[in-house]
């Protein structure tokens, strides 16, 4: 049977439709058509398919994102499909092939933890968890031997901007960008208007597929910015003379956070990063031994700062977990609560001190860039809180840290140098850059 799919592909997006890689990246432009493509080329490749019962999904941030962005596309392009049976609840449809495509939001991606795939669809992956990827969608494609593509426009150098870098390098990869300003997909005068009404970095962002401009609403934006400028995200190496302070986000249900932190002199060195889900704090506490394990001789740890909940009792046992940790051998410096808004500012005072491991640290550079204020849809303005998200983890173990260790005042901390450094390297105050 001959199935016509009412969709006449765009000139930009006919080479992705015919290309033979398996994996997929799509940098586009705001209204450049990336979803309707990926969506038809998802339907296509499920009617054409030679498996059996073949199962493809679309991937968006939120499950809300998935039903708003791609529902309607592939409801209206299914439709002339003899036999389809359209399930709204569930935001899937079967195909008379066995075949079916499925929506989900990566809110809450351990529902498709167990489910094979043919293909998958990430929208926007930038705001997606990288776990998702990894731990959980990456490993349902493999006893099929399935695809990938990942859309979306950049917000910054993120996991995101990896793929896209891998993508534009490697042979088994199709790579394609789209910039307004290329692709003639919408006139002039409109995005002379959006220039206009757009901050400078919003509209490269969005229309020109910038990956160096800031984030709408990112707290460390500039403090990032100038980090990456000044090369102070590189490798930073382990100083076995200096003790490693931690510091701590717990989530009682979801992920929790440890940022591993040498001061020297006038710097701060962040050389190891950490973050699993819903663990006990045994396991954290494994962690830390393992990391000293790691480092070797001379490693040992200094203060471990943690949030004011932690004093918490846990109605299971009845325990805080203040006294959990002093069991597993951490006493925990507790750090009192305080305004979201003070603590933010405490870490944009440190900021230009902070010298970060790119590698070891790379998933926390990653929550720190995408730290950012909610957005009121209704009201169209920025609200006066972080955006709750998987990046709040990462960044609420550094505001952490620069709560208890910098605190409000703004004076530098006295920072005592190990004699052997001081002999070793010199001043406390020269760079281990230049030593």
């Amino acid at each position: 049977m001959d199935i016509v799919i009412p969709y006449e592909p765009r000139d930009q997006f006919r080479g992705y439709h015919d290309r033979t890689e398996r994996w997929s990246c799509i940098v586009a432009h705001r209204r450049a058509g990336k979803t309707v493509a990926c969506i038809n080329d998802a339907i296509r490749k499920c009617l054409e398919s030679d498996k059996a019962d073949p199962r493809i999904a679309y991937v968006a941030p939120f499950y809300a994102q998935a039903k708003d962005i791609a529902w309607s596309y592939l409801a209206r392009f299914s439709a002339p499909i003899p036999g389809i049976q359209k399930n709204e609840s569930e935001l899937r449809i079967d195909y008379p092939n066995g075949g079916r495509i499925r929506l989900y939001g990566a809110d809450n991606y351990d529902r498709m933890r167990g489910i094979y795939l043919d293909g998958v669809i990430l929208d926007e992956p930038a705001q997606i968890d990288p776990r998702a990827w990894s731990e959980v969608i990456r490993p349902a494609l493999s006893d099929r031997q399935g695809w990938a593509t990942f859309i979306g426009t950049p917000k910054g150098h993120n996991e995101f901007y990896t793929i896209w870098e891998r993508a534009r390098s490697e042979s088994d990869w199709y790579a394609l960008m789209l910039r307004a300003s290329e692709t003639g997909l919408l006139p002039d005068t409109e995005l002379i208007d959006a220039r206009k009404t757009m901050g400078e970095d919003e509209y490269q962002q969005e229309y020109e597929c910038s990956f160096d401009a800031a984030v709408k609403g990112a707290y460390y934006a500039v403090e990032m910015a100038r980090a990456r400028a000044d090369k102070r995200i590189t490798k930073v190496p382990f100083d076995r003379y200096l003790p490693v302070m931690t510091a701590w986000d717990l989530g009682f249900t979801d992920s929790s956070a440890i940022w591993f932190i040498q001061a020297s002199g006038s710097e701060v060195h962040v050389i190891d990063y950490y973050e699993a889900d819903s663990k006990p704090l045994s396991h954290y506490a494994d962690v830390l031994r393992q990391k000293l394990a790691e480092w070797g001789e001379g490693a040992r740890y200094g203060d471990h700062y943690l949030p004011h909940d932690v004093q918490a009792h846990e109605l299971t046992v009845g325990r805080s977990r203040v006294q959990t940790l002093r069991d597993l051998g951490i006493e925990p410096i507790v750090v009192p609560q305080h305004n979201v808004n003070d603590g933010i500012n405490a870490v944009r005072r440190l900021f230009d001190r902070f010298w970060i491991d790119e590698t070891k640290c790379a998933r926390g550079v990653e929550a720190v860039t995408l730290y950012r204020r909610d957005f009121d849809e209704k009201s169209k303005m920025f609200k006066d809180r972080p955006l709750h998200d998987w990046a709040s983890h990462g960044a609420d173990a550094l505001r952490c840290f620069a709560a208890g260790w910098y605190g409000n005042d703004a004076r530098p901390r006295d920072m005592t140098v190990d004699r052997h450094r001081r002999r070793l390297y010199g001043k406390s105050s020269d760079s281990w850059m230049t030593a």
